[in-house]
C-alpha cells in the first residue's frame, strides 16, 4: 500500500494520501482496543484500513471503493487469507461508501475511523486539504462559500455509528458545524457573491471527508463550546439512564406479575387434577349403587374441569407469525424485542434489523413502549382468566359441598319418614 501511494497515486491528491490511510488505521486500532474485538475481526479491520483508499491509484475518485476491493482481494488471495476474513474486508471497504452503510461492529469502526477528523482538532487543516484535492484532482472550482455550504450539508447528514465516536468526537464536530453556519450567515449578510449557483454534491462525486487527528489548535472559545456540549451530553445521558431505569423496573414488575399468574394457574390446575383423580378413583364405582351421589359428583367434576380450562387459558402461550419485512422495519412497525416477531427469520435478517433498531433511538424507545404495552395486555388477559377460574372454583366447591351434604342427608330423612 505504501508503494502504491508513493508511485501510482496522482500527486494532485492532497487528502487521500498514505498519511490519511495510516491515520485511519491508527483510529481503527484505538476503537478495536476499546471494544476488545476478536483477533480475526481486528485482522480484517486492519487490512480494510490499509486498502480502503488504494482505488485512488486508478486515477478517479468515483467508484474507487470497487478498485480498492479488487486490489485487497488479489493481495489476500495471494497470501492465502481465509475466505471469512476476505468477506469481512470486502464488507468494511464497501461500508465506507458515501452514504456509509455499516452492518457490523468492525464496519462501524472503519466508517468512524474514516471520518475521525470531523471531531478532532485537525478538522480545519484536513478540510483545507480536501478542498484543494477537489479543486485540483476533481476538476471543481469551489469557492470558500460553496465549500462551507457543502460542509454544512455533509456534517448535518453525517452520524457516527460507534458509541466511542459519539462520546469522543461528536461534541467537537457539533462545534465546527455551528462555526460554519455562523460564517455562512456572515457571508450572506455581507453580500458576497457565490461563484456557483448549483453546488456539486459530495455523494455524487463520491468524495469522502476522512482522517484522524489530535485535538490541537483549538481556540479558547471552541474549548468552551466543547465543555458546554459535554455538559449537555451528560444531562442527556442522565435522562437516558432514568428512562432505562423506568423501563427496567416496569419490565421486572411485569415479569414478576406474569410469574405469579403462572404459579397461581399451576396451583389451581394441580388442585383440580388431584380432586378429579380422587373422585374418579373412589366415587365413580359407587354411582351405580348410590344414585344419590350422581348429582353432587357431576357438579364437582364440572366445576373442576371448567376451572382447569380457564387456568390453562391463563397460561396458554400465543405466538405470532414470527416474520417481518424490510418495509416493516423501515416503517417501524415491528417490535424486535418480542421473540414472536422474528423467530422464523434468518440470523442475517435479524442482525440487520436489530442494527437498524439500535441505530435509531426513537425506534428503540418506541419498541420498548410497545413491548411494555403488549406485555400489559397479556398480563390483563392472564389475570382475567385466572380470576374467572378461581371464582368458579371457590363458588363451585361450595355448591358441590352443599350438594354432597344434601345427598348424604336425604337418604336418612327418607328412611326416617318412610
Amino acid at each position: 500500500v505504501s508503494d502504491l501511494f508513493t508511485t501510482k497515486v496522482n500527486k494532485s491528491i492532497h487528502f487521500h494520501t498514505l498519511q490519511h490511510t495510516q491515520e485511519v488505521l491508527s483510529a481503527s486500532e484505538i476503537m478495536a482496543e476499546h471494544y476488545q474485538i476478536a483477533d480475526e475481526d481486528r485482522f480484517a479491520l486492519s487490512l480494510a484500513a490499509w486498502f480502503h483508499d488504494t482505488g485512488y491509484c486508478g486515477g478517479t475518485a468515483k467508484g474507487h471503493e470497487d478498485l480498492s476491493i479488487q486490489m485487497a482481494e488479489k493481495f489476500m488471495t495471494g497470501h492465502q487469507v481465509s475466505q471469512p476474513v476476505i468477506d469481512k474486508v470486502r464488507g468494511c471497504i464497501n461500508a465506507t461508501r458515501i452514504p456509509q452503510t455499516p452492518t457490523s461492529l468492525i464496519e462501524q469502526i472503519i466508517c468512524d475511523a474514516d471520518l475521525f477528523h470531523l471531531g478532532t482538532g485537525d478538522f480545519k487543516e484536513k478540510n483545507r486539504l480536501l478542498r484543494e484535492e477537489l479543486n485540483d484532482f476533481g476538476g471543481l472550482d469551489l469557492s470558500k462559500r460553496d465549500w462551507r455550504r457543502l460542509n454544512i450539508d455533509f456534517l448535518q447528514r453525517h452520524n457516527y455509528f460507534t458509541t466511542y465516536a459519539k462520546e469522543n468526537l461528536q461534541p467537537l464536530k457539533t462545534v465546527y458545524l455551528d462555526e460554519l453556519k455562523e460564517k455562512l450567515k456572515s457571508d450572506e449578510k455581507t453580500g458576497k457573491k457565490n461563484k456557483k449557483e448549483e453546488l456539486p454534491s459530495l455523494e455524487k462525486n463520491k468524495y469522502k471527508v476522512k482522517t484522524k487527528g489530535k485535538d490541537k489548535g483549538l481556540t479558547e472559545e471552541e474549548i468552551k463550546k466543547v465543555a458546554d456540549l459535554k455538559k449537555k451530553k451528560e444531562k442527556e445521558l442522565q435522562s437516558e439512564r432514568a428512562i432505562s431505569t423506568v423501563f427496567r423496573i416496569v419490565a421486572q414488575s411485569q415479569n414478576n406479575l406474569s410469574q405469579m399468574a403462572d404459579t397461581k394457574s399451576n396451583i389451581l390446575i394441580s388442585v383440580n387434577a388431584i380432586i378429579l383423580s380422587i373422585m374418579i378413583s373412589s366415587v365413580f364405582d359407587k354411582l351405580k349403587t348410590d344414585t344419590y351421589l350422581q348429582a353432587p359428583f357431576t357438579i364437582l367434576v364440572t366445576i373442576c374441569v371448567v376451572s382447569m380450562v380457564f387456568a390453562i387459558l391463563a397460561t396458554r402461550p400465543n405466538i405470532t407469525s414470527g416474520t417481518f419485512t424490510k418495509e416493516d422495519i423501515a416503517a417501524k412497525r415491528t417490535n424486535l424485542l418480542f421473540f414472536g416477531n422474528f423467530h422464523k427469520m434468518g440470523l442475517p435478517d435479524f442482525d440487520w434489523a436489530m442494527t437498524e433498531l439500535l441505530a435509531d433511538k426513537n425506534y428503540l424507545y418506541s419498541s420498548m413502549i410497545k413491548d411494555t404495552y403488549f406485555l400489559g395486555i397479556v398480563l390483563a388477559k392472564k389475570y382475567k382468566y385466572l380470576r374467572i377460574a378461581y371464582t368458579i372454583f371457590m363458588f363451585g366447591l361450595i355448591a358441590a359441598m352443599i350438594a354432597f351434604t344434601i345427598a348424604f342427608l336425604a337418604p336418612g330423612v327418607t328412611e326416617v319418614y318412610g
